[in-house]
C-alpha cells in the first residue's frame, strides 16, 4: 500500500523552523514590514517570537500564510 503524501505545505514543518526560514529569507526588518507585529520589530528573536506565536492564533496564521507564499522563492 502507498503512503499519500499531504499536500499541506506546513505538513511536518515546525511553527520555529518556519520563523528560522522567513528570518533567513527576510530579516527581521522586512519580516516586521510585512506582518506587523511587535515581535518583529521590538527587540526581535527567535524565541520571544515563537512564545507570542504560539499564543496568538492570528499572528500565526499570518506568519503561516507568508511562508506559503514565500515557498516558491525558496532554493530548499
Amino acid at each position: 500500500m502507498e503512503k499519500s503524501q499531504s499536500k499541506d505545505p506546513l505538513h511536518g514543518i515546525t511553527l520555529q523552523r518556519i520563523l528560522e526560514i522567513l528570518v533567513d529569507f527576510y530579516g527581521f526588518d522586512s519580516l516586521g514590514e510585512l506582518i506587523k507585529i511587535k515581535c518583529f520589530t521590538d527587540k526581535p528573536s527567535i524565541k520571544s517570537s515563537l512564545t507570542f506565536l504560539r499564543k496568538t492564533d492570528w499572528a500565526r496564521k499570518k506568519v503561516e500564510e507568508l511562508y506559503v507564499k514565500t515557498i516558491p522563492k525558496l532554493s530548499i
